[in-house]
């Protein structure tokens, strides 16, 4: 584990603690790969015609989840370029139900939305890989937030770990 890579107090908006949480001291380039896997067998035992369905009225069905997942992951990594290069201006926010419905993930055959995700996953890694240590602690603001590179992949991470729970408890 990179001790350069942890997260430290003021860099991140109270609402990610709990994402940061789950993942603090774990190596998170290995752990971005490894959710690939894991959000493959969950789906694997959904298949096509469950994961288009939602847990419950009013709750996304478990394609939206997985295009979320990949919408936040994309996002987050943006922000995290944007902050890495010095960007001083505040990022936008985004309303992640408005990014869900417009997404239309059940429209989207599963492996294709599988496809995508492990697609996103790899330059997600790859970008965390190839920028410099020194860029780590470089912060800047997220939807009016403080918000550095190394919690932005923190909070990608412990995202996924949420909604893999998620997945688990509600939808298999």
């Amino acid at each position: 584990m990179n001790e350069q890579l942890i997260p430290k107090e003021g860099e991140y908006g109270a609402y990610y603690e709990g994402y940061i949480s789950y993942v603090k001291g774990l190596d998170i380039p290995v752990l971005l790969l490894s959710q690939i896997e894991e959000v493959r067998n969950i789906f694997e035992k959904l298949g096509e015609l469950k994961s288009n369905l939602p847990y419950a009225e009013g709750k996304w069905s478990a394609k939206e989840l997985l295009g979320h997942l990949t919408d936040t992951d994309r996002i987050m990594a943006y922000r995290a370029l944007c902050i890495a290069r010095g960007e001083q201006l505040s990022l936008p926010g985004f309303d992640q139900d408005s990014y869900v419905v417009q997404g239309k993930f059940n429209d989207v055959p599963l492996m294709q939305l599988l496809e995508e995700f492990e697609m996103s996953r790899y330059a997600l890694v790859s970008l965390l890989k190839n920028l410099s240590e020194t860029v780590y602690s470089n912060t800047g603001l997220a939807n009016n937030n403080p918000a550095s590179v190394r919690a932005l992949f923190h909070i990608i991470a412990g995202h996924t770990v949420h909604h893999l729970q998620v997945l688990k408890e509600k939808y298999l």
